[in-house]
């Protein structure tokens, strides 16, 4: 067995968070790149169309069940469970943010979690990291996919 030394163990949950906050931005950023633009391009006419109904049924379709939900915690399961009644609404409401170009706010938040996979458990690179969005977000994505 391999002794670890110069390692400090934390308890308070504040110091945890701010431990894995640190992590997992050093891990996601990326630095050096100076010279990236967003930039908004509009045209006269849509060069997709809107997303069709048996699309958005069959992005519902895809969902997996048993992922834990997004900050909306709207489950594959409730979603599916609506059936043929719910999927009309969910098409219409994917066509109104397709329409608008904007994504809405909910949408753009996430919850991170870390899930243990091997080694040291005092160890960061033994945990992988996990996002959960937003099954409506899925469907949207699925679509475009």
């Amino acid at each position: 067995m391999r002794r670890v030394t110069g390692l400090k163990l934390i308890w308070d949950s504040h110091s945890i968070l701010a431990r894995w906050r640190n992590y997992f931005s050093q891990l996601l950023n990326v630095h050096g790149i100076n010279d990236v633009r967003q930039t908004e391009t509009r045209t006269a006419e849509p060069l997709v169309p809107e997303p069709r109904a048996f699309e958005v049924e069959m992005a519902i379709e895809n969902l997996k069940r048993h992922i834990s939900p997004g900050m909306d915690q709207m489950t594959a399961e409730l979603i599916k469970a609506g059936g043929r009644t719910i999927y009309p609404e969910i098409h219409k409401f994917i066509n109104s943010v397709w329409n608008k170009e904007e994504l809405p706010e909910e949408w753009k938040e996430l919850i991170s979690a870390c899930i243990y996979k091997k080694g040291d458990k005092r160890d960061f690179s033994s945990y992988k990291g996990i996002s959960l969005l937003s099954n409506m977000y899925k469907i949207l994505s699925n679509i475009l996919l």
